[in-house]
């Protein structure tokens, strides 16, 4: 049994106690982080070392999104996509065990997109838009078992929503958004592993905004966070957890961790 666990952190260095917190109680294998703020170089890489997670994949930048994978198994960094096509830290895949014969796993952080659904006034749009259509691109090459996590930026279903008739309009739940992501979805037959426990016609969340000051009685999140699995991985998934109380800790990242557990 394998446990894999991935998380917007909103800055490793700022809520390291929380991640050792995390990895002690919960003992992911492998925990992704997104939205890490921090060049690799100044990566606290002592702390994972310490708690077990001697194996990393670090892409980072200063200051702004970065992506890391941390494993109490062997990996091997394999790639690092640029997806948005502008130098942005933003992917790192890895294989955990054996080369040529372990799982690919697939680190992502796509772009917000900033606040106008509409690529010709809000050029950030248009990047979230040429991101998906590259990441349906690269899938539609994937020839292995794989995962692919992170925070996509996207709540697609009706219920990833705290009201879908508000949020049509709002940039994470609008149709050209969530038909992009369906493209990406399509080209490999990814398998939504957090709709595979949780049924689309529930409510399921794992961002609540910061601007939310009691976030548990105003409820009004989204489900931004995924981890898809190919279709015979997704087949060999046994848990997923949402870890809710992960929001109510001091000083805490506006999303929550996921972890999903696969027999291999």
């Amino acid at each position: 049994m394998v446990t894999i666990a991935t998380w917007n952190i909103n800055s490793v260095r700022l809520r390291l106690d929380q991640v050792e917190r995390f990895l002690t109680e919960q003992q992911p294998d492998v925990l992704c982080l997104q939205e890490i703020k921090v060049a690799e170089h100044l990566f606290p890489h002592a702390a994972f070392e310490r708690l077990g997670y001697t194996h990393r994949a670090v892409h980072g930048q200063k200051g702004y999104h970065g992506v890391a994978t941390v494993s109490k198994l062997p990996l091997t960094e394999l790639t690092r996509h640029d997806w948005q096509d502008n130098g942005e830290a933003r992917h790192v895949g890895v294989e955990i065990g054996g080369a040529g014969k372990g799982l690919l796993l697939e680190n992502v952080y796509i772009p917000a997109g900033g606040d106008e659904p509409d690529r010709e006034i809000n050029p950030k749009f248009g990047q979230k838009l040429d991101f998906l259509e590259r990441m349906a691109f690269w899938a539609d090459t994937v020839d292995r078992p794989s995962l692919i996590v992170g925070d996509f930026n996207v709540a697609p279903l009706e219920h990833d929503v705290w009201s879908h008739k508000a949020l049509l309009k709002v940039v994470s739940h609008t149709p050209i958004e969530v038909e992009a992501l369906d493209r990406f979805r399509n080209a490999h037959g990814w398998v939504d592993i957090g709709r595979e426990y949780v049924a689309p016609e529930e409510k399921s969340y794992s961002w609540w905004s910061y601007r939310n000051k009691d976030w548990k009685a105003s409820n009004r999140g989204r489900r931004l966070d995924h981890m898809w699995a190919s279709p015979d991985l997704a087949k060999q998934a046994r848990d997923h957890r949402v870890l809710l109380d992960c929001r109510d800790w001091e000083r805490p990242s506006d999303h929550i961790p996921l972890i999903t557990s696969f027999e291999l």
